[in-house]
């Protein structure tokens, strides 16, 4: 059988981490993604689905850290369902995505707004140009992974 589940879209909120009594770090938040479609009286119509994504170990983390409500990714997993009883004894469930891939969209400029949620602003066109080439080369941070967590 073949679960694999590819979505592009923002963020609906920002991503909430707790770490399990092993240590191993595990990540929520939800994306939004939309459906553009022509409905039976030819009108245009938007379909916005808000789906629930996990993250797990050092992706978590860095979902966790770089990433924020509104911010852009496609990410690459397969569909979970999380079943469980509520406090009146009801028993619920919902599916969700375990996202085993993460990529962020968007400019850099957006990505290091992100990041450290500090843009400066310069009057003069020499410092302005001086800061664009500045933040161009130093606008995504470093990640520290090890090689044996990249999966090529």
């Amino acid at each position: 059988m073949f679960n694999k589940v590819i979505l592009a879209g923002n963020l609906a909120r920002d991503v909430e981490i707790r770490y399990l009594p092993s240590g191993t770090a595990v990540a929520t938040t939800a994306i939004a993604t939309n459906r553009r479609y022509k409905a039976s009286d030819g009108t245009q119509k938007d379909e916005t689905m808000f789906i629930d994504l996990t993250f797990w170990g050092r992706t978590a983390e860095i979902a966790h850290q770089y990433l924020k409500k509104g911010s852009q990714v496609l990410v690459e997993g397969r569909l979970t369902l999380e079943q469980w009883t509520a406090q009146d004894g009801s028993k619920r469930s919902k599916h969700a995505i375990a996202v085993e891939t993460l990529q962020m969209l968007g400019s850099r400029d957006q990505s290091a707004s992100m990041a450290n949620n500090n843009a400066s602003s310069y009057n003069t066109e020499e410092q302005n140009t001086e800061t664009k080439q500045d933040s161009a080369e130093h606008a995504i941070p470093e990640i520290d992974i090890n090689d044996d967590e990249i999966p090529f």
